[in-house]
């Protein structure tokens, strides 16, 4: 039995995806869609947690120990950066190796901020979405509102 590449199976549930959307959307009558653009709001500020999410990711690129390391001529290493010789005096010792290992620790990857970025991107359409969609709502709900000084219609009082 062949195993699918993870790739190709969430591309082909994406394409599933916009093809049920398009249908469900397509057949809601015009009454629904107010009720449904409200749907859509509340499924975008899922999509705004998701994003809150992503720009959060704090992923380090190192490995999980530090490595230090001292030579015969008295110079400090840590991770293979000389970062104290014989000429350093001792009493900076301890500041000097927690500054290292610190920076050591926490070296952002790429990754991580391909992760930021796209996450940050997808915040601020979510946020447009849920903006633009309650406006549309707000202007939908607006047209069964009953206008001021019109004539009232025959048969009602």
């Amino acid at each position: 039995m062949e195993v699918i590449d993870p790739f190709v199976f969430r591309l082909s549930i994406f394409v599933l995806a916009i093809f049920v959307g398009y249908f469900v959307v397509w057949s809601v009558t015009p009454a629904l869609h107010t009720p449904l653009m409200s749907v859509t709001n509340a499924i975008s500020s899922v999509i705004v947690v998701g994003a809150l999410i992503a720009v959060s990711v704090q992923a380090v690129d190192h490995p999980t120990s530090v490595v230090v390391a001292v030579d015969r001529s008295s110079n400090v290493y840590v991770d293979d950066k000389k970062i104290a010789d014989e000429r350093t005096p001792q009493s900076q010792m301890p500041a000097i190796l927690n500054s290292a290992m610190h920076k050591a620790a926490s070296a952002v990857s790429p990754a991580a901020w391909t992760s930021k970025i796209l996450g940050f991107v997808a915040l601020i359409l979510a946020c447009v979405n849920i903006f633009g969609g309650f406006l549309v709502t707000a202007r939908m709900l607006a047209m069964y509102k009953k206008k001021e000084g019109a004539p009232a219609k025959a048969g009602h009082k």
